[in-house]
């Protein structure tokens, strides 16, 4: 089973969110390549003894080290994210469950207040 046949369905709002999101990793992929090309591009420039096959090579060389470390650095963060994501939503859903908690104790006690002086002022 793929990953789009165990998804459930989702509606218009969903699908544009998710476009979205996936249009914005583009555009900053995007912007992070031409970064690393224009590192390249400064280091090469420090070496002006280069032939410009040299600095061809050592341009291509130069974006593929850095393009490869973003992606190490990015597929780092975003499995941090995913952790700090299940921490945050057991934490909530334990706060949660306190708050209801807390809640249902002071409507029972509230009740019981009520039920006290019903009971003593007849």
């Amino acid at each position: 089973m793929s990953g789009e046949e165990r998804r459930a369905p989702a509606g218009p709002d969903t699908e544009s969110a998710r476009g979205l999101a996936q249009l914005e990793g583009y555009l900053l992929w995007n912007a992070e390549a031409e970064r690393a090309r224009g590192l390249a591009r400064r280091f090469t420039d420090q070496l002006p003894w280069l032939t410009t096959a040299q600095r061809e090579d050592v341009e291509r060389v130069y974006t593929a080290e850095r393009t490869a470390e973003s992606r190490v650095v990015l597929a780092r963060i975003s499995a941090r994210a995913l952790q700090l994501r299940g921490e945050y939503t057991e934490r909530y859903h334990r706060l949660r469950v306190r708050c209801v908690a807390a809640a249902v104790v002071c409507a029972g006690a509230a009740g019981g207040a009520c039920g006290v002086v019903a009971y003593l002022s007849r």
